[in-house]
């Protein structure tokens, strides 16, 4: 069984199976499972494996508390953040973000109705206390660091081009940066299109550079990736290398490699691993030496690559927008960790 088959019976295991199709033809209730796969296609696999461990993290609650977890009641679920929130033992001890708590409450929105229930999440018994929750407890989000051209470039040197990890490595670092790709994204890349079910986009190599057709959070969208001016830089040369050193022509792009470091593997990455591979290669190069070295890893992500291609990229606004797949331009701008503010001054244009 894999990890999404197991995501989806977590949260639909005790759904109900509806009357209406239980003396119906075998085909009619082929649809209705066909139907239920679609339904739970309609959110990406990590928020579905997120909702799995809030479902199992929000039953546990009820059940330590002697409370009915398949009943969507306002008030129980008004207690439960409060317990998230003042980190209640009953919960663990420890005190969730409040964007862990908003979370956890969409979770049980989603799995109450994959059981064909209904939770009112603007029922006062919640939406009262998560306001009062957001007022105490809400702070401006923590950004990761953004990795910059420069930096960029002293990480690609800790990447061995001896091996096929360090070639892989070397590829994964500059077509994330230079595509502005989320981490699912990078390694949910196939060599060409319709080549695995699990596959979230795949690749073109053109004379211009790289065209990738990528299926993201708001649908397919494509990106385009230009050829660097230098080789060693070049997103498109460092993918050929790998491609032709690891004799990939199909399937993943992106994979373990095995057999002592010389041969790949036939799966895919895990997506965790791009963040790994952000963090590791940022410490081996030294960035952020001002700080203690225990401090470093954890202002790294992979959303650093995003951040380093939105910060850097110094074109109209509209295309880094297009390139990250934003909806709108204020998405865009928290991405930017460093840009001229105030270029567009009010307080003269008011005439002050």
């Amino acid at each position: 069984m894999t990890d999404e088959t197991a995501d989806q019976e977590e949260l639909t295991r005790d759904a109900p199976t509806p009357a209406l199709l239980d003396h119906q033809p075998p085909a009619l209730r082929d649809l209705a499972e066909r139907a239920r796969i679609y339904a739970v296609a309609a959110s990406s696999v990590n928020t579905r494996k997120a909702y799995a461990a809030d479902w199992k993290h929000f039953a546990g609650w009820c059940r330590r508390e002697g409370l009915d977890a398949l009943r969507p009641e306002p008030q129980v679920v008004g207690l439960y953040i409060t317990a998230c929130a003042s980190g209640a033992k009953s919960v663990g001890g420890r005190k969730n973000a409040v964007s862990t708590i908003e979370r956890r409450l969409s979770a049980l929105v989603w799995a109450y109705a994959q059981r064909g229930l209904t939770l009112d999440r603007r029922d006062r018994h919640i939406a009262t206390v998560l306001a009062g929750i957001r007022n105490s407890h809400a702070a401006p989000p923590r950004q990761k660091e953004a990795i910059l051209p420069e930096d960029l470039l002293a990480m690609l040197e800790t990447c061995d081009r001896g091996t096929l990890r360090g070639l892989r490595d070397r590829a994964m670092l500059l077509v994330g940066f230079a595509g502005g790709l989320r981490r699912s994204e990078i390694t949910g890349l196939d060599v060409g299109r319709g080549q695995t079910e699990d596959g979230r986009g795949w690749i073109e190599v053109l004379p211009g550079g790289l065209l990738l057709t990528l299926r993201g959070k708001t649908g397919w969208r494509e990106v385009e990736i230009g050829r660097g001016s230098s080789p060693a830089t070049c997103p498109v040369e460092a993918l050929e290398l790998w491609l032709k050193f690891a004799r990939i022509s199909q399937g993943p792009l992106f994979r373990r490699v095995t057999g002592g470091g010389k041969e790949p593997g036939p799966f895919r990455l895990n997506d965790r691993e791009v963040a790994r591979l952000v963090k590791r290669a940022a410490q081996t190069a030294g960035l952020r030496g001002d700080l203690p070295e225990k401090d470093r890893p954890a202002l790294f992500s992979g959303h650093s690559l995003r951040a380093g291609l939105a910060s850097s990229a110094e074109v109209d606004e509209r295309h880094v927008q297009k390139q990250l797949g934003h909806a709108s331009a204020e998405m865009t701008r928290r991405y930017q960790r460093r840009r001229d503010r105030f270029r567009v001054n009010l307080t003269k244009a008011a005439g002050l």
